[in-house]
């Protein structure tokens, strides 16, 4: 579709050009289906970053990972099948697992592969965005660069402010995301649920085992904007007061802070079922479009939470029935070389 309100496309990254009207283009495959900027309005210029020449995948020396913007779902997916990524057995980063179905959640042709972007799909803030699943669960931060030519990171879960709502400031570009090497050590699960058999995510839930008895799990689809739950065995038993998200990271400049982590939830079925709805009443409320009521979404969510926690933490109390239960239409594909 065309995008009639253009008048003009400049191939450029560089965020001192933006001026009133412009809009940042990388893949375009959701400006042009839409034939406008869904997070911004009509855009009078498009700014093409397409070819500022980053590299898609680097492995830094102490084993994080760093995904540019522009980095092509099809070189993401590729990134799965590397024999040794960074230098590294394949078997030793079971965080990479999650990429393949992430992926697939786009439920898009191998055309749509090869265009569309990792920043992209972030900066596009749909409640569906699988990047923005997978690099939540991931702790990714967003490295952003400022008109001032300043730069600052923030949490990719914090990132999202709502449906195509980010907190991406005026003229905010996008570089890259930094994934911490040490969470792709981690055992992931993955289940995701449509309404129909591969339609758009109503609830993708992502889980990984942060250490003996804890696991940090990630709800995006179901819920407006991501939310982030720390689940411990040795959790201190529940108080009447709000459960909130886990910690998300911000800074100018690449300094870089935490806030306040929330309460650490029992691994028990009804503990983080109140959880969930707690943080899904502040966030927003369940979601609600052509792709599942609320009241739909939140039921899912609770069995796909269910069975990530009879996964992952065999400790987790009131999940016996989701023992050994794969809810959905994604697999994870477990690689051991």
């Amino acid at each position: 579709m065309d995008v009639t309100s253009v008048d003009e496309v400049l191939m450029c990254a560089d965020p001192t050009a933006w001026r009133p009207g412009d809009s940042w283009l990388a893949g375009g495959t959701v400006i042009y289906s839409y034939g406008t900027d869904i997070t911004r309005g009509a855009p009078t210029r498009l700014l093409d970053i397409t070819g500022a020449g980053w590299q898609s995948i680097t492995w830094h020396p102490n084993g994080d990972l760093e995904i540019a913007a522009t980095c092509r779902i099809a070189e993401l997916r590729a990134l799965a099948d590397d024999p040794r990524p960074g230098g590294k057995p394949r078997g030793d980063l079971r965080g990479l697992d999650v990429i393949p179905p992430a992926c697939d959640a786009f439920v898009a042709s191998w055309k749509i592969w090869n265009v569309s972007t990792v920043g992209g799909n972030v900066a596009t803030a749909l409640p569906a965005g699988p990047m923005i699943s997978l690099l939540t669960a991931w702790d990714a931060t967003a490295l952003i660069l400022r008109p001032d030519g300043r730069r600052r990171r923030a949490a990719v879960a914090d990132l999202i402010a709502g449906p195509a709502r980010t907190r991406l400031g005026y003229g905010e570009l996008i570089r890259s995301f930094l994934v911490p090497g040490e969470i792709l050590r981690q055992p992931h699960a993955f289940r995701r649920m449509s309404l129909t058999e591969r339609g758009r995510s109503a609830a993708l839930l992502i889980g990984r085992r942060t250490a003996e008895r804890g696991l940090r799990l990630s709800v995006t689809a179901s819920v407006p904007r991501p939310v982030v739950l720390d689940l411990l065995a040795d959790a201190p038993p529940a108080r009447p007061r709000p459960i909130t998200a886990t910690s998300v990271t911000w800074g100018v400049d690449g300094q870089v802070g935490r806030r306040r982590a929330g309460r650490p939830i029992p691994p028990d079925a009804a503990a983080w079922r109140t959880a969930i709805d707690t943080a899904a009443a502040s966030a927003g409320g369940w979601y609600d479009d052509i792709h599942g009521e609320p009241e739909w979404r939140r039921l899912m969510t609770h069995r796909l939470g269910d069975e990530i926690l009879a996964e992952l933490l065999p400790e987790a109390t009131g999940v016996e029935r989701a023992r050994g239960r794969i809810t959905g239409d994604l697999r994870i594909e477990r690689r051991t070389a």
